[in-house]
């Protein structure tokens, strides 16, 4: 009797312990499959299927739905291979996770609206859309500064300086300063020549500066004497 009453007991416990593994089995392949890897340009973003099913008529909602008509691949870790710019795609899957657009400073625009339309994604592309025509509308109503600078040359130079000069500086006024000094038996006549530059809407930096010419004479004639004889 007592030996009936072992086996009972050793026959339930393995009929529990078979039911706790298929559990357990099940739980953790349930939970596996609500994650899904992307290889992206040869970078790795993994995520979930609720965040790619956010815009029900976008590639990544087709690619997670595992849809028979997406002609889609997978590498050899099982991640869908995804020919696209990884750098870009980064901002577009945070903004399937939490509805916000965030750009780092050196990512343009333009091309994360290129990934959004890839992918299609419509809200995503109506924000981009917004943002870039806000953006243009800033800078086109820009007030113009303009960059002023005095140039020295005698007259043989004066030609030579004008048609030198580049990067959008132009010529303004000429003053004449007379014959500061003798060179040799002939005067030689000084004049300041004026040259000015439009800047939109950017601050002052080494763009703003004359070509390297027209800094060369600069110097040149700044380190000369104002008067005297040779």
């Amino acid at each position: 009797m007592a030996e009936n009453s072992s086996d009972a007991c050793g026959s339930v416990y393995r009929r529990c312990l078979t039911h706790s593994t298929g559990e357990k089995t099940q739980s953790t392949s349930n939970g596996a499959s609500k994650w899904v890897r992307l290889n992206v340009g040869g970078t790795y973003f993994l995520t979930t299927r609720q965040t790619l099913c956010r815009d029900p008529k976008s590639f990544l909602y087709r690619l997670s739905q595992a849809d028979p008509d997406l002609d889609s691949d997978k590498d050899d870790t099982g991640a869908y291979l995804i020919d696209r710019d990884p750098t870009y795609f980064g901002p577009v899957l945070n903004y399937l996770r939490h509805g916000k657009l965030v750009l780092n400073r050196e990512l343009a625009e333009e091309g994360v609206l290129e990934e959004a339309e890839f992918y299609n994604i419509t809200s995503l592309i109506k924000l981009l859309k917004d943002k870039i025509r806000e953006r243009d509308c800033k800078t086109s109503q820009a007030p113009v500064k303009h960059v002023y600078r005095v140039l020295q040359c005698q007259e043989e130079e004066l030609t030579q300086m004008v048609s030198t000069m580049s990067d959008g500086w132009k010529f303004e006024q000429l003053v004449s300063i007379g014959s500061s000094y003798n060179y040799g038996n002939e005067d030689q006549s000084e004049f300041l020549c004026v040259v000015s530059k439009e800047l939109h809407n950017q601050s002052y930096g080494p763009n703003s500066e004359p070509s390297e010419k027209a800094k060369v004479r600069l110097w040149e004639q700044s380190s000369r004497p104002s008067s005297g004889n040779y």
